[in-house]
């Protein structure tokens, strides 16, 4: 924003182009919802050029009602694939409470289980082992936040990376990908639905 080069204006004109092309395109909440609380988090491990942080991206469904997502730049440097995933895990956690007390508040009260997908494997088992490795130990408050939070009926799955709702948020994806993810993020035609 404070210096935009050539590049810039070419990614620029092509989010315009996109949605010049798909003018019909948005997100419809539908009224028979089941309320079952999803969130999708993922991480691109020191993808900034110049202070290799990572990014987090997450996405969090209602039911089949996207209602929350967001890509930020990590605030610390992650020493591993792992730890940037995990850091993105604990991120989406606090959001997961966020929406889940949101709710409450407009008398909506979500008693099941909370599903969390994350398509690290390590970030899992740092998750779920509660042995503290010394590689980790850095990384303990965000340890010790979803341990509890997993304590207090939050369910990390795993999710291949091919079916993870979150990887446009963190990554370039090409448009053989993009496409079905589309539906399954819950864009759809507006002018045409289904």
């Amino acid at each position: 924003m404070q210096q935009p080069c050539v590049e810039h204006w070419h990614a620029a004109l092509r989010v315009v182009r996109y949605l010049k092309g798909h003018p019909g395109q948005g997100i419809l909440l539908p009224s028979n919802n089941d309320l079952q609380l999803y969130g999708w988090c993922d991480a691109d491990w020191a993808s900034c050029p110049l202070t290799r942080r990572s990014l987090t991206g997450w996405f969090i469904k209602l039911g089949n009602a996207p209602i929350s997502w967001k890509t930020q730049k990590q605030h610390t440097v992650s020493a591993s694939s792992a730890e940037a995933e995990y850091r993105s895990m604990a991120k989406t956690t606090r959001e997961l409470i966020w929406v889940k007390d949101i709710l409450s508040s407009l008398s909506v009260m979500h008693t099941p289980p909370v599903r969390l997908y994350c398509d690290n494997q390590a970030a899992l088992h740092i998750a779920k082992n509660p042995v503290f490795h010394e590689r980790t130990k850095h990384n303990e408050v965000d340890c010790h936040f979803v341990r509890d939070e997993i304590q207090n009926r939050l369910l990390p799955s795993y999710v291949p990376t091919t079916t993870q709702l979150a990887d446009p948020f963190t990554k370039s994806i090409g448009l053989k990908r993009f496409g079905p993810l589309l539906s399954k993020l819950g864009i759809q035609d507006l002018h045409a639905p289904s």
